[in-house]
């Protein structure tokens, strides 16, 4: 599982040094595309082939499940670190992040989020953080 943050930069061609706790568990082949939110998502190879599975067990008819799933992977690119431990993240994933130098690296278990650095720092607004747990009960976590 993908855990704790790594704050790092993306250089001018759009290259972005993976951390090494994060490269340990992500294999060598692994799987860059939108996440929700406005930030990246990078997948293991696994989890990515777990998560296109229920992907298509969506019903085509429905046209949330079409949004969604061509929300995911219409983005989606196959990456391999480099020898310095980088990935290059094509330019419209950087657009759409907003990424242009200082990013945090953000384990969310099964994935690693990447946002532009202010942009984390706005959605890290823990103020309701009391109200969003008392909903989780909801959802059967409490604590």
């Amino acid at each position: 599982m993908f855990r704790g943050e790594h704050n790092h930069t993306i250089d001018a061609k759009g290259r972005l040094i993976i951390p090494s706790k994060f490269r340990e568990l992500l294999g060598e082949e692994i799987i860059l595309t939108r996440g929700l939110d406005g930030c990246l998502s990078i997948y293991p190879m696994d989890e990515w082939e777990a998560f296109e599975e229920k992907l298509r067990s969506l019903p085509l008819t429905n046209k949330n499940a079409r949004t969604f799933s061509r929300f995911f992977v219409s983005g989606a690119t196959s990456c391999e670190l480099d020898k310095q431990g980088r990935i290059l993240v094509p330019q419209t994933l950087r657009e759409f992040a907003g990424l242009v130098k200082d990013v945090v690296f953000a384990g969310s278990l099964n994935r690693i989020d990447v946002w532009d650095k202010d942009k984390w720092s706005q959605i890290c607004n823990y103020d309701d953080m009391d109200t969003i747990a008392e909903s989780m009960d909801e959802m059967g976590i409490t604590i």
